[in-house]
C-alpha cells in the first residue's frame, strides 16, 4: 500500500577542499569531502545553489562556495605555471590556470558520479551532487541495505580518480613537444592520483572511512560497530590534522596551516555527525508513523474565504490545515498557498481555489517506518503529511513530533546509562 501511495505523489507541499598544486607539484590544501553522504534529517543545505544541469537524472548543484575556491584554485594554479613555466606570457598562464581549474572540478564530479552510478545500481536513489569548497558531495537518498553495497559505492570514487589520473598521465606522455599540453595533463594526472590517495585514508567520511566501515560491518554484521569504529577513526585523523595545521602555522605558513585546521575541524564535525545519523537510526528503529501521529486532526471547510482562513490561523497558530468533505481528504491548506494570492482577493477567493489538491499532496500510511517519513520528509522538503488509512485521514506526522520523540529516547536512553552506572 505504502508504494502505491508513493507512485501517487505528484509534487512538493510547504508547511511551514580543495587541492592546489605549487612548485614541484607541492600539496598545499585537500579536498576531503571526496564521497557521498546522507543526513538524518532537515533541509540539506548542498541542495541550494545554482543548478547547472542534470547526468543519469542527478541534479548538479554549485555551492556558492565553489566560486570562492574555484577562484583561488585558478590563482594558485596560474601562480604554479609562473614559477613552472618562466617562458610563458602572462595570458598563456590564465587561460590555462582557468582551464586546469574547470577540468579539476570536472574531475571532482567524474568522482561523484562514480559514487551514484554505482548507488543507482543498487537502486538506492541520488538526490543531488554539489561542488562545494571542499570539492564535492554526492547526497543518497538512504543508506545502503549490505556492506557489500557499502563497499562498492565507497571504492568507487577513489578508483575513477585512479583512472583519470592514468588517463591524463597517457595525455601527458602522448604531447611531450607540447609543453602547455603536457603542463596541463602532466597537473591533472598528479592531482587525481593525490585525491584518491587521500581520499582512501580509513577515517569517516572520507571513501576510506566508509570503505573501512563496509569491511568491519561485513566482518562483525554490526552496522552501529563499524560505523562507530570508523568514525573514530575519523575523528583521530582530524586531529592529526588539526594539530599539523598548527604546527605549519607556527612555522609561519599561515596560509597552509590554517586550511589544515579549518579541514580537520570540517573532518571532526563530520565524522561526530555520521556516528550521531546511526545514533538516530537506532533510536527510531521499530517505531511506525501510527504509533507518533497526531490524532487531532486541523481542518478547514473547502467553502470558507481564505480571509476567514487568516482568523483560523491567527486562533490556532498553526500553519497548515487539512481540506476534507464527509471525512474524505479533499486538500491541503497552508500559509505558502495563501501567500500566493493578494491580500484585496482574500475576501473573495474560497479555500478550495487555492488549496492543493489531494493528488498532489505527500501523504503516509500508519504502517510506514518513522525513519522511512523522515527520509521522505527530508527528501520531498516537507514539514508533515496526512496519514490516510484506506480513504479515511486518521492522523497527522510532522517533523518536529518526529524530532520530540527521538529526544525523549535519547535522553531515557541516556538516563538509563547512568543508571547502570
Amino acid at each position: 500500500m505504502v508504494a502505491e501511495k508513493r507512485r501517487d505523489v505528484a509534487q512538493r507541499t510547504h508547511c511551514g577542499s580543495t587541492m592546489t598544486a605549487g612548485p614541484h607539484h607541492r600539496i598545499q590544501a585537500e579536498t576531503v569531502q571526496m564521497g557521498y553522504n546522507r543526513g538524518a534529517e532537515g533541509k540539506d543545505v548542498f541542495n541550494s545553489g545554482l543548478r547547472i544541469g542534470r547526468i543519469f537524472g542527478i541534479p548538479i548543484y554549485l555551492h556558492v562556495s565553489w566560486f570562492l575556491i574555484f577562484a583561488l584554485i585558478t590563482v594558485s594554479i596560474a601562480g604554479y605555471y609562473a614559477q613552472t613555466y618562466a617562458n610563458w606570457s602572462e595570458w598563456q598562464r590564465w587561460v590555462l590556470g582557468i582551464i586546469t581549474s574547470f577540468l579539476f572540478f570536472g574531475s571532482l564530479l567524474f568522482h561523484e558520479l562514480a559514487h551514484s552510478v554505482v548507488a543507482l545500481h543498487y537502486r538506492i536513489p541520488v538526490v543531488s551532487i554539489t561542488l562545494f569548497v571542499f570539492g564535492g558531495l554526492a547526497r543518497i537518498g538512504r543508506e545502503p541495505s549490505q556492506a557489500k553495497q557499502e563497499f562498492n559505492i565507497a571504492v568507487a570514487g577513489p578508483l575513477s580518480s585512479y583512472l583519470l589520473a592514468g588517463i591524463f598521465y597517457g595525455f601527458e606522455q602522448l604531447t611531450p613537444g607540447v609543453e602547455m599540453a603536457g603542463a596541463l595533463f602532466g597537473w591533472l594526472a598528479f592531482i587525481n592520483f593525490a585525491l584518491a590517495t587521500f581520499n582512501l585514508v580509513p577515517g569517516f567520511p572520507l571513501d576510506g572511512g566508509r570503505i573501512l566501515r563496509a569491511i568491519v560491518w561485513g566482518w562483525t554484521k554490526d552496522y552501529t560497530r563499524a560505523t562507530r569504529f570508523a568514525s573514530r577513526g575519523g575523528q583521530l585523523f582530524a586531529y592529526l590534522l588539526i594539530l599539523l595545521g598548527i604546527v605549519v602555522t607556527l612555522q609561519g605558513a599561515w596560509g597552509s596551516g590554517l586550511w589544515l585546521v579549518f579541514i580537520g575541524w570540517f573532518l571532526l564535525s563530520a565524522a561526530q555527525e555520521g556516528y550521531a545519523q546511526v545514533a538516530i537510526r537506532n533510536t527510531l528503529r521499530g517505531l511506525r508513523v501510527g504509533d507518533v501521529m497526531s490524532s487531532e486532526l486541523p481542518t478547514v471547510a473547502r467553502s470558507i474565504s481564505l480571509e476567514e482562513y487568516v482568523q483560523e490561523l491567527l486562533r490556532t497558530g498553526r500553519r497548515c490545515h487539512l481540506v476534507v468533505g464527509d471525512g474524505q481528504l479533499l486538500g491541503l491548506m497552508t500559509v505558502h498557498a495563501l501567500n500566493r494570492i493578494p491580500r484585496e482577493d482574500w475576501s473573495r477567493t474560497s479555500v478550495q481555489a487555492v488549496m492543493l489538491p489531494r493528488e498532489k499532496i505527500h501523504w503516509t500510511a500508519p504502517e510506514e517506518p518513522v525513519l522511512g517519513i523522515l527520509e521522505r520528509m527530508q527528501s520531498e522538503d516537507v514539514n508533515q503529511m496526512p496519514v490516510v488509512d484506506g480513504s479515511r485521514v486518521v492522523g497527522l506526522v510532522s517533523r518536529d513530533t518526529i524530532l520530540r520523540v527521538l529526544q525523549t529516547r535519547l535522553e531515557l536512553g541516556k538516563m538509563g546509562e547512568l543508571a547502570e552506572h
